[in-house]
């Protein structure tokens, strides 16, 4: 017969787990709450993103562990491709236009290429191919996913923070900081981080997580330094930390 204390383990074991996602392991710093964001938002979509395990490492395309691997607070479960393509800006891309795939807003995922040439996934999804800044019918309507992972490997190749930032909307006010936007500098190279979640507390100072891709391309990683919660008021001591500032801060 066997004990109360095994048939507590095994529901235990078998019973299921919630999703590891950004919401539920980081929890706010003493004092801190997190500012609540509205269901369907991007914000949600980011706070939602399942994570891998605790103490994954972050790894480049080929599978050797990134130079970034130090800073690695947590690794999001999404793919990186082949290609050494989903670098920083390409990160924030990817993530926005997964966010606007989900929500089937298919009209609002459009990227500009580094030329000034808008590509946008309706005209890709409709067959359109990219050929000399124009589009060119080539095939049939797919607006399956492995097409649209397609499109985003056509928008990795020819943009990057150079055109991203000239495509996102300065923030006026740096205290109303919230999740989904991008601390970003355009440049060969720039640099750019995504914010995934905000806390707050009574003297309504903020802190916040950040999330990134690097070069060569790699896991999109939440980031830490001692701790994974940022602030304006305080250097990030991370690679290109000084980008986390208020001059930088823009959104979609």
């Amino acid at each position: 017969m066997k004990s109360i204390f095994s048939i507590m383990l095994l529901i235990m074991l078998t019973a299921p787990h919630p999703a590891d996602n950004v919401r539920s392991r980081f929890k706010p710093s003493a004092g801190y709450t997190h500012i609540a964001v509205a269901t369907g938002s991007f914000g949600a979509y980011l706070q939602n993103l399942t994570l891998k395990p605790a103490g994954t490492h972050t790894k480049t395309y080929t599978g050797s562990i990134a130079r970034t691997d130090p800073y690695t607070a947590a690794v999001i479960d999404i793919s990186i491709g082949s290609q050494d393509l989903q670098q920083c800006a390409d990160a924030v891309m990817r993530l926005r236009a997964e966010y606007l795939y989900q929500q089937k807003n298919y009209k609002a995922i459009a990227f500009n290429f580094t030329s000034g040439f808008k590509c946008d996934y309706i005209h890709y999804a409709d067959g359109y191919r990219y050929a000399n800044e124009r589009w060119v019918l080539k095939g049939k309507k797919d607006y399956t996913y492995p097409n649209f992972l397609r499109y985003m490997t056509l928008v990795f190749s020819y943009a990057g923070t150079l055109s991203l930032q000239k495509e996102l909307k300065p923030v006026a006010n740096p205290a109303d900081i919230k999740a989904g936007d991008v601390f970003i500098k355009g440049g060969s190279p720039g640099h750019c981080f995504m914010v995934m979640d905000v806390a707050e507390n009574a003297a309504h100072k903020k802190q916040f997580l950040l999330a990134q891709s690097f070069m060569p391309a790699q896991n999109i990683q939440v980031l830490q330094n001692g701790s994974p919660w940022f602030s304006l008021d305080r250097i990030a001591e991370i690679p290109y930390g000084e980008l986390v500032d208020a001059k930088y801060l823009k959104r979609f």
